[in-house]
This record gives structure tokens, sequence and C-alpha cells, in this order.
């Protein structure tokens, strides 16, 4: 897996980007404590409210700068958004009101949604072998992962010694640290873009891409799927850790520490596994296992706590981040399979955007049931939607799914460069047929009804 880091080009921005998660988890640590210092007891509201705007900010802001994105220099893009991200994170200690911290989080999340489609669609051009580009996607996931055993950690030890504004610094230097980088990447020339119309129609593109293709639709089911078990993770462990168990505070970074650890153990096996099977059928049994584990979690979480229990739970949370990392991970290649090199920026912004509207979903639904009807009922709710959405996306996913699909074109002129290699069908109706690597673009706008 190591083996890409040999790409210099590639090597520059996988330390970009470990620099950058190390920074975001510095201001996630601080940020809660200067919540805490401006609204007391209501700091808790006032992140939630955060984390909304947060993904409301990936949600509506991914699409259109995947739309820029293809119109402009990507590394120029990216080392715009590291400094955007920088200016923020300093400005963040001179923070006095409620209202400022909701401002500051829009402008740093919104920046995100622009530095992390862009980054996810130059990759594949980086690293264009396909083994290359499925170690790249296991050692992003790595990288995701031990930032969030990491960070915490780095930041306690930082507390010892400084205040918690020192670490908005800390943010700071990494995100300066990865426009460096970047902009020392040799990166490929964009491929020329074909497509026209104006951003608001670029920033659509996308969405419509999904919505054609049979195996991106699959895809945004299978990301419902994660969402809604990985919701009672990031928002219930700390009530059936504390509430239910009676554990200390210490116990929650242990059972989160697991949920990790079965998500980075599935990243290190992945690229291997990827070599001999599809990724359908890595994904798919993955995200089926899912509402099995919710429905152990609902008998685990339903009878007294003991020791039994606690190590099931935390099996538990390692299986969610396992099959979670199973999904997840090869999410990469099947977006780049179902987009042409000039469309991948908006492929991945609206994978991002898309994405990230499923956690906007899940994230409040698995707070309020949990509230409101205990932790089993929350995790056989989240259980059921993360059956529906397994089920649709085995449904919408075809079993045979091949990349080269015969069609015909019906709409261009016989001298069009793109019907090079077709030939005129039976009959004196004006159609082409010929077959190659079909996705949609500006020559394809539908799916062939036969495939």
């Amino acid at each position: 897996m190591l083996s890409v880091l040999r790409n210099r080009a590639y090597r520059h921005l996988f330390t970009a980007q470990v620099v950058a998660l190390v920074g975001t988890g510095l201001a996630t640590v601080a940020l809660s404590l200067l919540a805490y210092d401006i609204a007391g007891a209501n700091a808790g509201a006032v992140l939630g409210t955060a984390l909304a705007i947060k993904m409301v900010a990936y949600v509506a802001i991914a699409p259109i700068a995947g739309a820029l994105a293809g119109r402009t220099p990507r590394r120029a893009l990216m080392v715009a958004m590291d400094l955007t991200r920088a200016g923020v994170a300093l400005g963040l200690p001179f923070v006095t009101q409620v209202w400022q911290i909701y401002l500051m989080v829009f402008l740093l999340q919104a920046a995100s949604a622009a530095f992390t489609p862009t980054f996810q669609a130059t990759v594949p051009q980086v690293l264009p072998a396909e083994r290359d580009y499925t170690n790249a996607l296991s050692m992003s996931r790595l990288a995701y992962d031990l930032e969030s055993l990491f960070s915490p950690a780095l930041a306690a030890a930082l507390l010892t010694v400084v205040s918690y504004n020192w670490l908005f610094t800390g943010t700071t230097v990494g995100f300066l640290a990865s426009a460096a980088l970047v902009v020392s990447a040799v990166l490929p020339k964009a491929p020329v873009r074909e497509r026209t119309g104006g951003i608001y129609r670029d920033a659509l593109f996308g969405s419509r891409l999904f919505r054609a293709t049979p195996r991106l639709r699959a895809l945004l089911a299978l990301d419902l799927a994660v969402a809604a078990a990985g919701a009672i993770v990031f928002v219930n462990t700390v009530i059936v850790v504390r509430e239910h168990f009676r554990r200390p505070a210490g116990a929650v970074s242990l059972a989160l520490g697991a949920y990790g650890a079965g998500s980075m153990l599935t990243a290190l096996l992945l690229p291997r596994l990827l070599a001999r099977v599809s990724d359908r059928a890595v994904m798919l049994p993955a995200a089926l296992a899912l509402p099995a584990i919710l429905a152990a979690t609902a008998a685990i979480t339903a009878v007294a706590p003991g020791t039994a229990t606690w190590i099931a739970l935390l099996a538990a949370w390692a299986l969610i981040g396992a099959a979670g990392a199973a999904v997840l991970t090869p999410g990469g290649r099947v977006v780049r399979r179902s987009a042409t090199d000039a469309d991948l920026p908006a492929a991945f912004a609206a994978q991002f955007s898309l994405s990230h509207s499923c956690w906007l979903l899940t994230y409040p639904l698995a707070g309020w049931l949990a509230a409101g009807a205990g932790l089993p009922a929350t995790a056989l709710a989240l259980g059921a939607i993360s059956l529906t959405a397994a089920l649709a996306a085995g449904a919408l996913w075809p079993r045979h799914d091949p990349g080269t699909l015969p069609h015909t074109h019906t709409d261009l002129p016989a001298d069009h460069p793109h019907l090079t290699d077709a030939h005129p069908l039976d009959g004196d109706t004006g159609a082409w047929g010929h077959d190659h690597h079909y996705v949609i673009d500006h020559n394809h706008h539908r799916w062939p009804q036969h495939a």
C-alpha cells in the first residue's frame, strides 16, 4: 500500500491531507472549549447547531465548488481554500459571540467543501493505475481514522502546557503547511472540459449524473445505509457508555477507538480484496451486515449492563466501523468509473454533497430518537433505515455491470467526431450504434435502456 508514496505528487497531496486533518482535529477540540467559555451550559446546543451548519455548508457548497473546479486550475483552488481555512482559524480566538462561532464555522466548512472534492478528483489523475488508486483510497480512510484518534490526544497533550486558543494556531499552521505542499506538487494538466453552459448548469450536472447512472444511485443508497449505522456511533456513544453502562469518561474514547480500529483494519485489507472481487461484491454484503449489527445493538442496550454486554458493544462498534469502511472506501472507484476525467470534480462534489445530506438526516434522528424513545428503539429504527437503503442499493445496482455498453445515437450528425467508429443501423432512421466505456456526459444524456 505504501508504494504509492513513491509518486512525488501523491506523496505531497497525501501529506497535505494529513496535516490539514490534524489541524481540523485540533480546531474541533478548541471550538468545544470556546463554545463552553461563551455559552456555558448551553455549549452543547451551540455545538449541535455548529454541526448542522457544517453539514448544510457541505451539502450546499460542494456542487458549486465542483463547478468551479472544472473551470479553474485545481491547484490554485485547493491552495485558495487552504489559505481561507487558515485565515478563519486565525480569527477564531477573537470570537466573543455565539453568532460569530456560527459564521466562522460556515466559512471554514464551506472552504472544506470546496477543497475536499477537488482533492478527490485530482488523486485518480495523479494515480491512473487502478491498483495504485485503490491503495490511495485505503490510505485516505486510514488517515481519517488515525486523525480521529491522534488529534484529541495531541490536543490533550498541548493543553497541559498552553491555553486552548493556541490550538487554533496549530490549526492555522496545519492549513498553511497543506497549502505549501499542494503548491509543491506537480499535478497533471486538467482534462479539456467539453460540456458547455454556466456554473449553475455545471453545479447541477453532478446530481444529474447520479440520477442517470444506476451504480451511482446505488452508491447514494449505500451512503444512507452507512450514515444510519454511523449516526448511532457518533451521536449516541456518550449516552450508551455514560448513561447505560455507567462507565467513566475514558470509556467513551475506548468505544470510539473500537469503531476506528474496525475501520482501519478493513482499510488495510481492502486493496488485496478488491484486486480479486468487484466493488459491488464487497460493498453490498458490508451494507447488509449493518442492519444485523444494529439489531444486536438494540438487544445489547435492552438488557441490564454487564461485562459481557460491554464487550459485545465494543465488538458491535468495531463491526460498524469495519462494514462502514468496506462500503465507503471503494466509493471513489465507483465514482471514477462513472464519469469522464473532465467531469470528476462535478462527480466527486455531488457525491460529497449527497452523502453528507444522508448524515444531515441521520444525525438529528439518532439524537431525537434516543432522547424520546430510548436506545433500543433508536438502534432498531436506524437499522430499519439501513436495511431499506441496502436492499435498495442491491436492486439499483445491476449484478452484471460492465463498463462497456452497446448503445445508439439518434441526436448526433453523421459526421460528428464521436461517431467515428460507429455504424449505421438498419433502415433509414439516422441512428448509429457502437460500444465503448459508457458514462453520462455531453454526448450521452441517459442510461441505455437495455443495460
